[in-house]
């Protein structure tokens, strides 16, 4: 079988497992979300660039001689469902976070995450909106995520779902200035104004 070097060559009626993500050679980003390719968007904005450079220098520092490291896309977050089986062949969801923490780090591997991190942060473009607001929702909550922040800079908002007997509930929504607090470290507050 002739290598997969183009999104066009792959069938977007089948399913795929993380084993067949593995032997891609694209020279554009995609996800695997329960086995069906999805294409990531055009480069993001400045504005989403911004900010995820300004979250991300907020947390780095904080998890500087801590278990738990952050890390930026593209970095393959390889999720199963809780106590589900990791082997490559049975792996039907690689996702791309704008950014997430690990504290476990048995969790990674030379290719990224092999389940759930323990916070994950979507930084809203205006191509990924949905998903991150829905499909990433469902897949995160699903898979264990324990603290999910869907980042709008449009709107200069920041709405965190923390993980309660396995559904997310919104613990906040932060559209001013004052603190986020971080449910995943409860030391670390973020400054809404330090964000955007």
């Amino acid at each position: 079988m002739a290598p997969i070097r183009s999104f066009a060559d792959l069938d977007p009626t089948r399913t795929y497992t993380y084993a067949d993500y593995l032997t891609w050679q694209l020279t554009e980003w995609v996800e695997l979300v329960r086995g069906r390719i999805r294409r990531m968007s055009p480069a993001p904005t400045t504005l989403h660039q911004r900010v995820s450079s300004n979250l991300h220098s907020l947390i780095g520092p904080y998890l500087r001689r801590k278990t738990c490291q952050v890390f930026a896309a593209p970095f393959d977050v390889r999720l199963t469902t809780r106590g589900g089986n990791g082997a490559d062949d049975a792996i039907t969801t690689v996702v791309q976070p704008d950014l997430c923490v690990i504290c476990d780090p048995a969790k990674l591997d030379q290719r990224g995450c092999l389940g759930s991190p323990d916070w994950i942060i979507e930084i809203l473009s205006p191509g990924t909106a949905g998903r991150d607001m829905d499909e990433k929702f469902t897949l995160y909550e699903e898979s264990g995520v324990g603290e999910y922040w869907i980042v709008a800079p449009g709107e200069q908002n920041i709405s965190v779902f923390v993980l309660e007997d396995d559904h997310y509930r919104l613990v906040g929504d932060y559209w001013q200035p004052g603190p986020v607090p971080v449910r995943t470290l409860p030391e670390l507050v973020v400054e809404w104004g330090d964000v955007f």
